[in-house]
């Protein structure tokens, strides 16, 4: 019964003279075409018959791209274009056969070039935007789990037709779209976005993903095909804007992957790089004129992120092996402390809000977020402690011992430095012990911190006084 059915509606179908006749019969045979029992019955000459319509589509749409006076007549055949794509797009659900007679058959190539016809074409039409939408739908289908298909689709639709798609006004579009591009997608063709002429297809893609944040395609071609490929990131992070660099960092962090992959390694040494390279522009933010500086925003933003990478087991050690970082780390706390004590700005320390606009400064919490690194650099690891204390660095965190409202939890954070800093490290346990007997690091702190100092043999000791506090 279904195969006669669907003979008699490809029969009708291939018989219609016009558009408006072959309207009511396409609705039917997409109809059918839903239940799987009949798509697997679908013989070749129901393909054959939808080409053909397709095809004298294409035809009328060349037409009225050309001539606008044709926008006319065209809205019929757009009607069931729509009707169509529906069909063959129902048809390729679970059925590889049908996927693969219909790219034999020509039928991707025929949808991609009415695509970029549909582009062009000037008209308010909601006819048009239907087809559109549906043409798209059948390709993501087709491409579905079907390898030679996907092949095809990525060889005609690159770089234009996704590129037209993802910057179309239309959400449903830009959706369909991202549904195509994801499931074509793999490790070397995300590589091949990096060429000039393709990585503006990546670039379209996060411009879109502030657009449509809660858009699902979108959000899983970034994370699970660009944040992959650490070349296209950093060729992606030189084109874009601060802002979309931020959005960037934030998708990077919601990466839920394996942390202690090479992959998240290299790209923890990437965003040290860029956060070494201009981590002073957060200086700017001492004014208040500058406290929406994007590039500063920016810096504080990777400061996080590299404070939870340190945080990390499967990032730490590779993190504390990158040249110069614990040195820009501690150079900048060095620059912010002292543009704290030369000036009244939200770099100074102080115990008592002075009002919201203090508090929800963006850089509250830029020394702690600076000491966190630091300590998270020194654990366990004697060849950075070393480099703080020949870097003047362990005066300098004492000194940020105190509760500030700025900066919420630096006295905790300055404690777990100070901690890692000294374990098993003697040299720096005899600085501080004579920086507390100079009077330069009160017995308060240290006692604060779970530390005393005690004489034995005439020498200074730190010792400890029981359980770290809590973080």
């Amino acid at each position: 019964m279904a195969e006669a059915a669907l003979d008699a509606l490809a029969a009708r179908l291939g018989q219609a003279a016009a558009p408006s006749v072959g309207l009511e019969t396409a609705r039917q045979l997409a109809e059918l075409l839903r239940e799987a029992g009949h798509r697997e019955k679908a013989k070749e000459n129901v393909f054959q018959n939808l080409l053909k319509i397709l095809r004298k589509a294409t035809s009328e749409v060349d037409v009225a791209c050309k001539d606008a006076s044709a926008l006319a007549h065209l809205d019929c055949h757009l009607l069931l274009l729509s009707e169509c794509f529906r069909c063959l797009r129902n048809a390729c659900v679970q059925c590889p056969n049908n996927q693969n007679v219909m790219r034999n058959l020509g039928l991707i190539d025929v949808s991609c070039h009415l695509i970029e016809l549909l582009q062009k074409l000037e008209t308010d039409l909601e006819s048009s935007l239907t087809a559109f939408r549906c043409s798209l739908q059948f390709l993501g289908n087709i491409a579905t789990g079907n390898r030679d298909s996907q092949e095809r689709i990525w060889k005609l639709a690159l770089p234009f037709l996704f590129l037209n798609c993802l910057n179309h006004q239309d959400e449903k579009i830009v959706d369909h779209c991202c549904m195509i591009l994801f499931t074509c997608l793999n490790p070397e063709r995300t590589r091949e976005l990096q060429k000039e002429n393709n990585l503006n297809i990546a670039l379209a893609v996060l411009q879109a993903c502030r657009r449509y944040p809660e858009m699902e395609w979108m959000f899983l071609i970034v994370t699970n095909h660009l944040l992959k490929c650490p070349e296209l990131v950093r060729a992606l992070y030189a084109k874009l804007s601060n802002q979309e660099r931020t959005m960037l960092l934030e998708l990077l962090l919601s990466e839920k992957s394996d942390k202690d992959s090479a992959v998240c390694k290299e790209m923890g040494t990437f965003l040290a790089s860029c956060f070494q390279e201009k981590c002073h522009s957060v200086l700017r933010l001492a004014s208040a004129a500058n406290n929406e500086d994007e590039e500063a925003l920016l810096m504080l933003r990777l400061l996080d992120a590299l404070c939870e990478m340190t945080s990390n087991d499967g990032q730490v050690e590779h993190l504390q092996t990158c040249p110069d970082l614990l040195e820009t780390a501690v150079s900048t706390l060095q620059l912010v402390h002292l543009s704290g004590k030369q000036t009244t700005n939200v770099f100074t320390a102080t115990h008592s809000a002075t009002g919201q606009e203090q508090i929800c400064h963006p850089a509250v919490g830029l020394k702690s977020h600076l000491i966190r690194l630091i300590a998270n650099l020194c654990y366990k690891n004697k060849a950075n402690q070393d480099k703080v204390y020949e870097l003047d660095g362990i005066p300098l965190i004492l000194d940020n011992c105190s509760i500030d409202d700025n900066n919420p939890f630096i006295s905790q954070w300055s404690m777990y430095a100070i901690h890692n800093l000294t374990e098993q490290n003697e040299r720096n346990q005899e600085l501080i012990s004579q920086l507390e007997q100079r009077g330069l690091a009160g017995s308060s702190i240290l006692e604060n911190m779970g530390l005393k100092v005690e004489k034995q043999d005439k020498k200074l000791i730190l010792r400890s006084a029981g359980k770290m506090p809590d973080l």
